[in-house]
């Protein structure tokens, strides 16, 4: 009975949430984490809380196709995992090595047109996982209704040092003009798969950080975040919603703030413009005629409305 009320309230939760959303988010980056924390309150080593945060993975994916997002990044290995123990990495390149392979041949990706792709210093990675990789991309490379990229080995900071590094070598070679490195040279040699600047940054797992996670696209973008306590195994679609209204909320704040400013600039210069206005004809005013300083009265009126002061001249 509990559950079945707990499941009714759920229901009706999301519906209200579904309400509130005008429109999603066109590119939703995620860190999950609290794989390791979600083993450990269950009693299980690490690579138990990785699979159990693959299947999350695989419902966001279907959440995505529903409510219309068309990229998604997910931060799955970051180059400061490369420090965990041998016993905890090799595991998880096993999971990762079998999901790639496992979403390259879902039916549901063919259907809904995902495309794969990895971000990172992919390198790095065993050779398994590299042979993964390069399999998901290529059996997914024709599809673009839904962009997953998956960051692996991915640094935000390397990523700008590369692209930088890159520049540096091609300007010293002659390749490129000192003059033509602007904001478009600089994308073009960053993460090869991400092609939309980061509407939203989600976290899971209680910690308020974004964890060096693509701050080009994100932070370029003011890119709105919401941190959730829900390890990423225990993330749930009324989490995720949460997070979209969080986007649309702070998206809806920076519109009106922008027609704010928007406003207070246009009364600004036309204030000045009055002010000068008014000023100039003053000077004339002395200069003219009865007959010149009414014309000069009218010409302010026209340009400024029927608000504009008369101007005469003092006989």
């Amino acid at each position: 009975m509990a559950n079945r009320i707990r499941r009714r309230f759920g229901d009706a939760y999301e519906r209200m949430l579904r309400r509130q959303l005008d429109s999603a988010p066109t590119h939703v980056a995620i860190i999950q984490d609290g794989n390791r924390r979600y083993a450990r309150k269950q009693g299980d080593d690490a690579p138990e809380g990785h699979r159990e945060g693959a299947q999350t993975t695989e419902q966001v994916l279907e959440w995505c196709d529903e409510l219309g997002i068309e990229e998604l990044t997910l931060y799955a290995f970051s180059t400061e995992n490369f420090n965990r123990p041998d016993e905890e990495l090799e595991p998880l390149f096993d999971l990762l090595e079998s999901k790639l392979y496992e979403f390259a041949d879902a039916d549901r990706v063919h259907e809904n047109g995902v495309r794969i792709g990895a971000i990172g210093d992919v390198e790095r990675l065993p050779d398994r996982v590299r042979e993964a990789v390069e399999y998901a991309e290529s059996r997914t490379a024709e599809y673009d209704a839904l962009r997953l990229n998956i960051a692996l080995a991915y640094g935000g900071r390397s990523e700008l040092l590369g692209a930088a590094r890159e520049i540096a070598r091609e300007v010293d070679a002659g390749e490129l003009d000192p003059d033509d490195v602007d904001t478009d040279a600089v994308e073009d040699r960053l993460a090869r798969h991400t092609t939309r600047a980061v509407d939203l940054i989600i976290r899971t797992g209680g910690d308020e950080r974004t964890s060096n996670f693509l701050p080009w696209h994100a932070n370029g973008n003011e890119a709105a975040v919401y941190f959730c306590a829900p390890y990423w195994p225990e993330f749930s679609k009324i989490d995720f919603m949460r997070g979209l209204r969080t986007y649309e909320s702070r998206a809806e704040s920076w519109r009106q703030s922008r027609t704010e400013r928007a406003v207070a600039l246009l009364r600004a210069v036309a204030e000045t413009e009055l002010a000068d206005a008014k000023t100039v004809a003053g000077r004339l005013r002395a200069q003219l005629p009865s007959a010149g300083a009414q014309e000069v009265s009218a010409e302010l009126e026209r340009q400024h409305g029927t608000d504009a002061p008369s101007v005469e001249r003092a006989d």
